[in-house]
């Protein structure tokens, strides 16, 4: 049996960590394991040929502090103009992943763009964290069935970087942005607010909750997804002396502490909390489990797998590189043996490894 979403009831109720879903089932027939020696030239080759030229739009307003990215080994991260310190880069390689990111959540969600219950005559939506535009909501033309669908609606999508492209339809607008810090938009100005992945960059979950409850109008909604990266398996292919244990989990069970920020936001069950606290109703909760790979024997999954396998080969590198900086020291010995590791693990269809994400939603009372 394939994987099927787990949902909250009418209430809203929620448990307090992620529900037991169903297995993931392998498929039976794997034949041509990939060549576990491919180097990582052949990587980005293949990871080029998949991405497409897909183009999107933005409009923004550019400083030269904004664009003095930090710098580390050659890659390059938000500005230190904001007090984020964002784990992940915001450069072409990982902006790729990004675009990448989005389709497959698109596709795990069943084709839809977000799950909350919006009203047909939405006129304001807030996207917090947009990253490429192609990312989220919509603000690409990859994804313009949103602007298609809401012509009358006005999306704003917002960022710590100009990452976005050059061009938007005139509905939508892109702004720079750290949502850790006071949001400036009036309160009640918004129909839809919608965050995803903000995992590693946020501090206080209750705080940016209640900012959204506030720009929010009554009867308005507000989504947020996010994922467990912590990376298992149900039939025990996932060992514990894998690299995918040893170096990628570590990694992410230790990066709280270490930052400040929460790197477990669905173990922690900080969502649906931060929508209570918040003052929000009829809140839904969703859980998705999403494989890593192509192993699945449900043809959708193993899609999505290769997905998100595409996702991670073409950056584990962004994914880890600060983390490991930070945790293990920029100069501790070990970095490049475990990516090649994790490198053989991801082409392995031997191993049965997935993901889970959180999807929650909850609407503002309309006479809150």
């Amino acid at each position: 049996m394939a994987f099927k979403p787990s949902t909250a009831g009418p209430s809203g109720s929620s448990p307090q960590s992620p529900p037991q879903q169903a297995a993931i089932v392998a498929a039976s027939d794997i034949e041509n394991e990939e060549d576990d020696d491919d180097d990582d030239d052949d990587d980005r080759d293949d990871v080029d040929s998949a991405l497409g030229d897909d183009a999107s739009s933005v409009v923004h307003s550019i400083t030269s502090s904004v664009l003095n990215y930090r710098t580390i080994q050659g890659r390059t991260f938000h500005s230190e103009k904001h007090n984020n310190m964002y784990f992940i880069p915001n450069d072409e390689q990982q902006l790729q992943s990004v675009d990448i990111t989005h389709h497959y959540l698109t596709m795990l969600i069943g084709d839809k763009l977000f799950l909350a219950p919006i009203s047909d005559n939405v006129q304001r939506v807030l996207d917090i964290g947009t990253g490429t535009g192609d990312q989220h909501l919509l603000t690409s033309t990859h994804h313009s069935v949103f602007a298609e669908a809401y012509p009358n609606a006005e999306v704003i999508g917002t960022d710590l970087s100009p990452t976005q492209p050059l061009w938007v339809p005139p509905n939508v607008k892109f702004e720079l942005d750290d949502c850790t810090q006071p949001w400036t938009w009036t309160a009640n100005s918004f129909d839809f607010v919608h965050m995803r992945y903000l995992i590693g960059g946020i501090a206080d979950w209750d705080e940016l909750l209640r900012q959204a409850y506030r720009v929010t109008r009554p009867g308005g909604w507000v989504q947020s997804c996010e994922p467990n990266v912590h990376i298992r398996s149900d039939d025990g292919t996932v060992a514990p002396d894998s690299a995918y244990e040893t170096f990628w989990n570590m990694l992410y069970r230790d990066a709280t502490e270490k930052l400040g920020f929460s790197f477990n936001p669905v173990e922690e069950n900080v969502q649906r909390r931060a929508f209570e606290v918040a003052g929000f109703r009829n809140i839904e909760v969703r859980d998705y489990k999403f494989p890593v790979g192509g192993w699945p024997a449900d043809k959708r999954l193993a899609e999505i797998g290769q997905y998100v396998q595409l996702t991670m080969l073409n950056d584990v590198e962004g994914y880890t590189l600060f983390l490991w900086n930070t945790i293990m020291g920029e100069n501790t010995p070990g970095y490049a043996e475990a990516m090649a590791r994790i490198r053989k693990e991801l082409r392995s269809k031997k191993i049965h490894g997935y993901m889970t994400c959180r999807y929650v939603y909850g609407q503002k009372p309309e006479n809150p």
